[in-house]
């Protein structure tokens, strides 16, 4: 079931050759995470493999969905849920306090794993791989659990598809980080995202001390504080990634030399489209849609965004890696397409066909995850999970 060999020869061969390039500048993580993660990873036993790590940080994001999803699978818990008059949350404040714990434990796990494959001496293209794999879906489960804390309040939220833009927004500094490294063959680490972790545990705890309610008010005039929180994330993305991404790839294909693949113009642009034409096709769906799809199923809908987005990041960072070309469009997109047009011209079959969507690229992006990292193991004659013994001492 999960012996299917979705790399190629080539990709295996480069991935012989791969050397992790990193730029991290931000104050935060230098002068405060770095240093903890530092301590506290010497604590960590060396038998305990760095993959495994990665993974716990994963899972405490996917608990933090699963009991959000539990509570509050419409969005309507911290208001908006039609007929009712006033405010009820019918989420528990001890969830969101949970949910802000996880956040902050996943953001410190994915720190650490890397700390303790240097320690133990077993960093490799397999454990960046596993990371930033993983790094892709958590990146999207961060703004999407946070919808739980606004609800869908009519006066003090933002309307469903304005918070669809908001998660497509954080992902996409993510992803423009990675076509930055398919360029420069280095990994330009954005501020923007040690802050945001912060911040989002943060709001998950104030909303757990004090209730949701406690961000219903106007911060100045008639501006909320999610209408603030909106503007802020998306100014965050063009004013500390996009540019800083455009510049460092402007550099390096002008210094002689050095690890820039310096593509010609279309080819240095490929990674843009296949993530351009689904997020594109996505919205205009939610538009036109004849039901009203997003606001009647805004997670489902989400969540099938989201894993499409991390199965075509996926695909990126394994290119970039491997030092191949990265493919112009994921087949995800033409099941999308087919799926978009059958809901415009059958509506009463929208909702069928989101769901099936849903199921098959959730089923085939975990297949996908799962083979490559069989393969890749396989490739490299090594365990995913297990500390080899030579390196517990």
């Amino acid at each position: 079931m999960f012996e299917y060999k979705y790399l190629s020869k080539e990709h295996l061969k480069g991935f012989n050759k791969y050397k992790y390039s990193a730029v991290d500048t931000s104050p935060l993580s230098n002068y405060v995470m770095h240093p903890t993660w530092n301590t506290i990873v010497k604590v960590i036993p060396k038998s305990i493999a760095p993959n495994l790590i990665t993974f716990a940080g994963f899972l405490c994001m996917v608990a933090v969905v699963a009991i959000l999803t539990a509570y509050d699978y419409e969005f309507f818990a911290a208001g908006g849920r039609p007929g009712l008059a006033g405010y009820e949350c019918d989420v528990p404040n001890w969830v969101f306090t949970f949910c802000g714990v996880m956040i902050f434990l996943a953001y410190n796990l994915d720190g650490l794993d890397g700390k303790q494959a240097r320690r133990i001496g077993v960093s490799g293209p397999l454990g960046e791989l596993f990371d930033h794999g993983l790094d892709s879906y958590i990146v999207f489960l961060i703004p999407y659990s946070i919808i739980s804390i606004f609800g869908r309040d009519p006066v003090f939220s933002v309307p469903c598809l304005r918070g669809l833009l908001i998660v497509i927004s954080v992902v996409m500094n993510f992803y423009v980080s990675h076509c930055e490294k398919y360029n420069t063959g280095t990994l330009y680490l954005p501020w923007s995202y040690d802050l945001s972790m912060w911040v989002c545990s943060v709001l998950f705890l104030i909303a757990g001390a004090y209730g949701p309610e406690y961000y219903k008010h106007y911060v100045f005039g008639d501006v909320t504080f999610a209408q603030m929180l909106e503007v802020v994330i998306h100014v965050m993305g063009c004013i500390t990634t996009y540019p800083v991404a455009v510049y460092n790839v402007y550099l390096s294909y002008k210094t002689p030399g050095g690890a820039s693949k310096k593509y010609p113009f279309l080819e240095a642009t490929k990674p843009i489209w296949s993530m351009l034409v689904m997020t594109a096709a996505v919205i205009i769906w939610a538009v036109k849609s004849p039901n009203n799809i997003l606001e009647q199923h805004p997670r489902a809908f989400i969540l099938m965004y989201g894993t499409l987005f991390s199965n075509i990041s996926s695909r990126l960072i394994i290119a970039e890696m491997s030092h191949r070309r990265c493919e112009l469009l994921s087949w995800m997109t033409w099941p999308l397409l087919k799926g978009i047009m059958i809901s415009l011209h059958l509506p009463h079959l929208e909702s069928v066909v989101l769901h099936l969507l849903l199921v098959l690229f959730v089923l085939s992006h975990v297949h996908y995850g799962i083979c490559v990292v069989r393969q890749i193991c396989a490739h490299l004659k090594i365990s995913c999970f297990t500390v080899p013994k030579e390196k517990r001492k």
